[in-house]
């Protein structure tokens, strides 16, 4: 991948001045570049997962659905929870499982506790392939190597925010780091 010339300035905060100046303050500068500027991280995130995945023939989706599997108490799960667990549409569960299955990373196998469900199970190879990929997205840091430990977790807390004020999942009492699990809490999916 050529990286390509970086500009002298920044185009977001350029638009956030440019908006302010035609709409005013009224018009919220601030958070059009906010969310631009979101948008734009995911971009950057996703180009940089995209080629580190590459040589293990995933997407960065496809990685994910592994690793909800992987986390699950049994490796294993109904398709209908892969579609919620990933906030995806269940269109889009199956294509990703399909396409793991494909690979021979998943199995899909009839639900004993529902006749007409299926579940998606992670295999040896597909347990081994995201655990190689886990290494690969490690040693990148994620994509967020110029942020401090303190930094990465306001962040998340800046977006769990985010996420929980637009209904993505149920306010709950959640830790402030993504990374440490509530005491007596789940560990699994």
């Amino acid at each position: 991948m050529t990286a390509r010339p970086s500009l002298p300035f920044d185009p977001i905060r350029r638009a956030a001045q440019l908006w302010e100046g035609r709409w005013g303050a009224q018009a919220s500068p601030g958070a059009m570049a906010v969310a631009t500027s979101i948008m734009r991280a995911q971009q950057l995130l996703l180009a940089q997962f995209d080629a580190a995945l590459t040589g293990f023939d995933l997407t960065f989706a496809r990685y994910e659905a592994l690793v909800l599997l992987a986390f699950s108490q049994d490796g294993r799960l109904p398709m209908s929870k892969v579609g919620q667990r990933l906030m995806v549409h269940p269109t889009s569960a199956s294509h990703i499982v399909q396409r793991l299955q494909m690979q021979g990373f998943v199995d899909r196998i009839p639900n004993p506790a529902d006749g007409r469900g299926t579940l998606a199970a992670i295999t040896t190879p597909g347990r081994a392939v995201m655990e190689a990929a886990t290494g690969s997205l490690v040693e990148l840091g994620f994509g967020l190597e110029g942020l401090t430990e303190p930094e990465l977790a306001e962040l998340f807390r800046l977006l769990e925010k985010l996420r929980r004020s637009a209904g993505d999942f149920s306010p709950s009492p959640s830790p402030s780091d993504p990374r440490a699990p509530q005491a007596g809490g789940p560990t699994h999916y």
